[in-house]
């Protein structure tokens, strides 16, 4: 395919944004949307990319071209503004197939990306971990797998002499296609270790007595800014989508003297890549398997419901076939110090009647400690009055239980040990069963 030449590495790309609106619905994939705000989201992406972008904007759509996406005549008027608007990137915020993405190319002599592209883009670029990259790898390839007709069409020059072959290039197709499987199984493979290694740090953590407690919501909702103001991990947090990928877990010490694993993870979006959160089961698991989900909202976004119900929906995709039941969830309604006492007013009215949320700002600090609250009381549920026996001597394990949990009594017995009665939640009591003296007794949930 021959292109017009895009710009050089000392020079951003420039990049038009396009979202079509398919006649009698709001956007291609959800008729909740702003338009509007859709392609300011679709725009902010292509920016993380460090595109220029030189126009974002959208266009009515009466129906889907099978082979052109928006039509000849619109990609034709496309064409002409590459060339007047000197456009390397089109960015088309939706799901094209590989034969209208190879097309478009064609007629508009640009780079086409769609949605799809943009996120795996993005994801390939935030990568830092071995697992990340990995992780990004497999939901890379296979994307372009099927994509591989438009990645090596300047292999037609490759022909077959007897007119036996399927057409130009093809043994050279094949050859890539089974490269691309290979690499696939590979991947998998290598992700099914992490899968395992995660296993055992999970189940090393219960036995520490540690309960789980993860972060989740919409990308740039402001997860890393309250997970780094309740951790001082020193995640990276900023103003721009996606800009945690890899995930970070840290001890957090909670107002009782407990503590917890909070583990910060990748933002969710609208119509977030199949391949993606496939890719991602190995990472994303932590999430299911944790004692309490804390779901961080962006309160102050004007889309914030709907931004609840993409990444609720992405939770369902984790959850199927998890036999274990889903965690329970705390809302974090982030950037309340945005928002006037009528414009929180009003969203607070709104609220669903089984949420159990907690206004905060990651930002200024105002409700993290209510937020610490209702985490502590949330992540260990039950308590059990549970009475141990300690070497005086062994500070560090006596320490260490009065961390965990709230020392009721204690006394030397006559053998000159330290008898030690204390309230566990019920995850660190089955710790120390081999200490314990007798039956214990559960409580009831704090």
């Amino acid at each position: 395919m021959t292109t017009r030449p895009t710009s050089t590495a000392a020079a951003r790309q420039r990049a038009l944004v396009l979202l079509p609106i398919l006649a009698g619905r709001t956007t291609p994939e959800s008729a909740a949307r702003d338009p509007a705000l859709r392609i300011q989201e679709a725009a902010g992406l292509a920016e993380a990319l460090d595109l220029d972008v030189a126009g974002a904007e959208s266009f009515p759509l009466r129906r889907y071209d099978p082979g052109l996406f928006i039509g000849r005549g619109r990609a034709e008027s496309l064409k002409a503004r590459v060339e007047a608007d000197k456009i390397d990137v089109i960015i088309i915020d939706a799901a094209l197939s590989p034969v209208q993405q190879r097309n478009l190319e064609r007629e508009t002599l640009a780079k086409i990306i769609d949605r799809t592209g943009l996120i795996l883009e993005i994801f390939g670029r935030r990568a830092r971990t071995r697992e990340g990259k990995l992780q990004v790898e497999l939901a890379r390839l296979g994307y372009e797998r099927s994509r591989l007709v438009r990645t090596w069409t300047h292999l037609e020059r490759q022909r077959g002499g007897l007119g036996k072959t399927g057409g130009p290039g093809e043994t050279q197709i094949e050859l890539d296609r089974r490269q691309i499987a290979q690499r696939i199984d590979k991947l998998k493979l290598d992700l099914e270790d992490v899968r395992r290694t995660r296993g055992l740090q999970r189940r090393a953590r219960r036995r520490a007595g540690y309960p789980a407690v993860v972060l989740v919501g919409y990308t740039n909702a402001g997860k890393s800014s309250l997970f780094n103001r309740l951790t001082d991990a020193g995640v990276l947090a900023k103003d721009m989508p996606f800009a945690t990928l890899d995930p970070t877990a840290r001890l957090v010490r909670l107002p009782s003297g407990r503590s917890v694993m909070m583990s910060d993870t990748v933002g969710f979006i609208t119509d977030l890549p199949t391949e993606l959160v496939a890719s991602f089961r190995a990472t994303l698991e932590e999430v299911m398997s944790a004692e309490l989900l804390v779901h961080v909202r962006d309160i102050a976004h004007p889309e914030t419901d709907a931004q609840r119900d993409d990444v609720l929906d992405v939770l369902a995709q984790l959850s199927t076939g998890n036999e274990a039941p889903a965690p329970p969830v705390v809302e974090a309604w982030n950037k309340i110090d945005l928002l006037s006492p009528e414009q929180m007013a009003a969203r607070t009215s709104r609220a669903p009647a089984e949420a159990q949320a907690v206004a905060i700002s990651a930002q200024t600090g105002s409700g993290v400690s209510e937020l610490l609250a209702i985490i502590d009381r949330m992540a260990f549920g039950a308590m059990r009055l549970i009475t141990l026996r300690f070497d005086p001597a062994d500070g560090a394990g006596i320490a260490e239980l009065g961390a965990r949990g709230q020392v009721i009594e204690q006394h030397i017995s006559d053998d000159g040990m330290l008898q030690v009665t204390v309230e566990l939640p019920a995850a660190y009591a089955a710790a120390y069963e081999e200490r314990a003296l007798g039956a214990d007794t559960p409580l009831a949930a704090e």
